[in-house]
């Protein structure tokens, strides 16, 4: 499931890209291209599309990635990295070997 969501992320946030690219800007944008067709066609506007197609991706884009985080995997270690890092040493440090004889010197 985790997979899914993730993929169906990814994708919503790729088109996202795309319709955001495509709204009109102050210079005009990429929808200003249809205008004259829109009144041919009786439909109101682009723009109200493109900003409809753009809530309804961000906010798909939003549940799938809350949805992501009830489904990520989880280990199923709950040490702390203190509490493995204090496992891993001995319990009690050794004692220090005693020194060694002083060789006898050499004649």
């Amino acid at each position: 499931m985790y997979s899914v969501l993730v993929i169906l992320a990814v994708i919503t946030a790729v088109l996202l890209t795309f319709v955001v690219l495509i709204q009109e800007s102050k210079g005009g944008g990429l929808a200003s291209n249809f205008a004259a067709s829109n009144q041919i066609m009786g439909v109101r506007k682009t723009t109200d599309v493109v900003e409809k197609a753009t809530w309804t991706l961000a906010g798909a884009l939003v549940v799938f990635a809350v949805a992501t985080i009830f489904f990520a995997p989880r280990t199923a270690d709950t040490d702390s990295v203190v509490t493995s890092a204090a496992l891993e040493q001995p319990a009690a440090p050794a004692a220090p070997a005693a020194p060694a004889a002083p060789a006898a010197p050499a004649k």
